[in-house]
């Protein structure tokens, strides 16, 4: 039989063409998701770049370690400590220190270097130094000197020239040097003094000496026990890279790199496999009578499921080693187009690796040999009898197979939806949810889809059978007859609408409901930031204060850390806020018990996440530096969202400086005299006001843009296998329906009327298979509203239809177009044959 299904193979070559090109390009997409993991896998370690060449450079602690009974635990300090003055004053004697700092300058207008290195966020923003610093990465004076005066800098890249005057959040600056840019931020360099006037922490220090004096002077000060000493890190050779700002951000950026490429291969294998399943189990329900020959020839029904199971062999083969090819060649592009739209570290390129090859081969075989198992046993079932049949109307379309998978799976989807909103609903919020979930309920609709297909394609043609001529009529009965025809070119569109509604919904659900949250605790009439990565001083906390009709609520973002049953050791951001009183006026805490009153300098605010949250009861927590402390809870708020964080007073907020002031006004205050105030208040230091609205609406958190890329990567997977399933089933069926259309037009049809009756069919065919992605996707988001209702963050399921209805709409053309190109050459080929 082997020989035969070759044979047929060839024969048949344009039934297996659609999923050749699926099993390519899936494949194509596992090699290069494998290529681009594995190159991900080990990072290069990143030679320092501010410190270069600087001989040592010592840090203040930076990192919380906790030892516990299964290993030491530890967490990056959201307030490093500075390296103490005694420890200071003994690294001087063994040679000169410089004092490093490190702050955001803004340029104002348009002028600005427009990078987006790490640390930058965008055109206009600069990175401050003192100039004394400039000499360990090592940075030269190309044009101009060094600045001398408070408002003179120097500045890297040719964004600005000697001479020129610059309006920062720093004050208006003179140029009086430049620097050739090193590639890795977009400095702006000061005097000494005005740079620790701008900045007064110094958490680092570059050290001239030899690096075992170094040390021993750090390991001396601990032996002394020198407050502050223990936890100082001294930094040489490679490790010096550790003093440059974000020294982990490759190491991110590849997590979420292999978070996309992982999510898209998942989606790659899941939808090949539906889409070779569809069109394999359409090409045997077209060959009943082909299959019934064979068993009235003495063919066995073994023979019929090996015949089937070879032509998937041959067209598995050699759709995954073309793949591998494509995936080889396509594989640095995406590296370099990743790269390029800054989702990936700049040297981030495909290494040379075997096992994606390997992978990526022996998937797409199985996949194809699994997609065809279940068509392969359906052949073994055709009885001599079928070569006999000539009725158009499809029967046994739900086998008892399809009817115990199809419920499995959506009993399956079900109940893991019922547990987790009975155990655990913040599960759902979770991203590796979201985009996994809905496959358990598509492949149930799918499954099940013959059971709804005839009423669905009734419901929706009931209006155009009613209507004059018989086109409406007869699209209505050709869909609802031919059932597994109609099931599998709406099963692809089921899919595309499903996830483009699904995963497109929870983001936009879940960012919904995460700035209802921020505009439900906003109380405040205006709410005043300060620059990026700063904090207002003493002297502009007053001025706000002595603004006539202003409340102010000054808070600093701090973090505190608690170990969970003895072993997780928990970072949560924090507010610390100057007193209860302020914060009742600007703040609108969501409350599960106790209440703000009762907050003080000896207890916390914390939120039902915690493994300990009842009001009274102690817990034992690290500061923001380091400090441990135990505090007795006050308040609990709901979890809601996850973004509720913790409230601690300004005592333990490890010296963070206040970054944000709320500011409600008095009874009869005017609101134009008061943010007026205000801003004559902050301005001068780079401050900010804006409305509570206004802030609110800033402030939510929005999708970062390595989900978007990744769950656009998704949607463009699924649209692509779309069209390749619609396309090839749709002229996999006109082309056997020639019979049907010549009979047509013995009945004195025209072309254009046989046309016409064909592009309604493609279109009721579509919107059944739209119908049930929406249904699905409203299933998926209707679970996560449920999820966050529990959460206490209520939100109406967001639906983005322009999505949906963009995606239906290409559905529909692709079907229409397959449809009508096939009949189309159907026709003239009749034509022909009748001259």
């Amino acid at each position: 039989m082997l020989t035969t299904a070759l044979h047929t193979l060839r024969a048949r070559w344009p039934a297996f063409i659609g999923s050749f090109i699926a099993l390519s390009l899936g494949a194509a997409l596992l090699t290069v998701t494998g290529l681009a993991l594995a190159s991900s896998l080990d990072a290069p370690k990143r030679a320092p770049e501010r410190f270069a060449a600087a001989p040592v450079v010592v840090r203040g602690q930076d990192t919380l370690r906790v030892h516990t009974p299964s290993g030491e635990r530890t967490k990056e300090l959201a307030r490093p400590r500075p390296v103490p003055d005694a420890l200071t004053a003994r690294l001087k004697d063994l040679g000169p220190v410089v004092e490093d700092r490190s702050f955001p300058v803004r340029v104002h207008g348009s002028r600005g270097p427009g990078d987006r290195s790490p640390g930058n966020r965008g055109p206009g923003d600069l990175i401050g130094h003192p100039w004394s610093t400039a000499a360990f990465a090592p940075y030269r004076i190309d044009a101009g000197r060094a600045p001398r005066a408070a408002d003179e800098v120097v500045v890297t890249g040719g964004w600005a020239a000697p001479g020129d005057r610059v309006r920062t959040d720093r004050g208006t600056l003179r140029v009086v040097g430049t620097v050739p840019r090193l590639g890795f931020e977009d400095a702006v360099f000061f005097t000494d003094a005005r740079a620790a006037r701008l900045s007064p922490v110094s958490v680092q220090l570059a050290v001239d000496a030899e690096v075992s004096a170094v040390r021993e002077a750090v390991r001396d000060a601990v032996r002394d026990s020198v407050p502050g000493s223990a936890g100082v890190r001294v930094l040489a050779g490679d490790d010096r890279r550790y003093a440059d700002a974000d020294p982990d951000r490759d190491r991110e950026a590849l997590t979420a790199l292999n978070a996309l490429f992982g999510t898209a291969g998942g989606v790659s294998a899941f939808v090949s496999v539906f889409v070779v399943a569809s069109t394999f189990a359409f090409a045997v329900a077209q060959r009943r009578r082909e299959f019934g020959l064979l068993r009235t020839a003495g063919a066995t029904p073994g023979q019929l499921r090996r015949m089937v199971l070879g032509e998937a062999l041959a067209v598995g083969v050699l759709a995954s080693a073309t793949g591998c090819l494509l995936g080889a060649y396509a594989a640095p592009h995406l590296a370099a187009q990743v790269v390029e739209e800054g989702l990936a570290p700049a040297w981030f390129t495909i290494g040379e690796h075997t096992w994606p090859y390997h992978m990526a081969f022996w998937t797409g075989l199985a996949v194809a040999l699994c997609g065809a198992t279940a068509a392969a046993w359906r052949a073994g079932r055709t009885s001599p009898v079928e070569a006999l049949r000539e009725a158009s109307a499809d029967t046994g379309t739900m086998t008892r197979g399809r009817w115990v998978c199809g419920a499995g799976l959506l009993l399956t989807a079900l109940v893991t939806l019922v547990v987790a909103l009975a155990g655990d609903p913040g599960d759902l919020l979770h991203r590796k949810t979201y985009v996994s979930r809905p496959m358990l309920l598509i492949a149930a609709a799918a499954l099940l889809a013959p059971v709804v297909v005839r009423p669905s394609a009734r419901l929706l043609t009931w209006l155009p059978a009613r209507l004059p001529g018989a086109t409406g009529l007869l699209a209505r009965e050709n869909t609802a007859a031919g059932v597994r025809r109609t099931a599998a070119v709406a099963a692809p569109v089921l899919v595309t609408v499903a996830l483009a509604g699904s995963l497109l919904g929870a983001v936009a659900t879940l960012d919904e409901a995460k700035a209802a949250e921020v505009r439900e605790r906003t109380a405040a009439a205006f709410v005043v930031t300060a620059p990026s990565g700063t904090g207002f001083d003493a002297a502009a906390v007053d001025r706000l204060r002595a603004v006539p009709g202003a409340e102010v609520s000054p808070t600093s973002s701090t973090a505190v850390y608690a170990l969970e049953d003895g072993v997780a050791l928990i970072r949560s951001d924090a507010r610390a806020v100057a007193g209860p009183g302020a914060l009742t006026a600007t703040t609108r805490l969501p409350l599960a018990a106790g209440k703000v009153a009762d907050l003080d300098d000896r207890s916390i605010i914390v939120n039902e996440e915690w493994a300990e949250h009842t009001v009274g009861r102690s817990v034992r927590i690290w500061l923001g530096d380091g400090t441990r402390k135990t505090l007795r809870i006050a308040a609990v708020m709901h979890t809601g969202t996850g973004d509720n964080g913790v409230y601690v007073t300004a005592a333990n907020a490890a010296g963070a400086p206040v970054d944000r002031v709320d500011v409600a006004l008095a009874d009869g205050a005017d609101a134009d005299a008061v943010a007026a105030g205000l801003r004559g208040a902050v301005t001068p230091v780079g401050g900010r006001v804006a409305s509570g609205d206004v802030w609110a609406a800033a402030a939510s958190p929005g999708t970062r843009g390595t989900t978007r890329a990744g769950l656009f990567l998704v949607l463009g997977i699924a649209l692509l296998y779309t069209g390749i399933s619609v396309v090839n089933t749709m002229l996999t069926a006109t082309s056997d329906r020639a019979r049907e259309l010549t009979v047509l037009r013995l009945t004195g049809a025209t072309d254009r009327q046989v046309l016409r009756l064909l592009a309604v069919e493609s279109l009721t065919v579509t919107a059944v298979g739209a119908l049930l992605g929406l249904l699905v996707a409203g299933l998926n988001l209707a679970g996560m509203a449920a999820a966050l209702h529990l959460l206490t963050a209520p939100v109406t399921p967001v639906v983005p239809w322009t999505a949906v209805t963009t995606t239906a709409a290409i559905c529909a053309a692709l079907t229409t177009a397959a449809a009508l190109t096939s009949a189309t050459l159907l026709l003239r080929r009749r034509a022909v044959a009748r001259e």
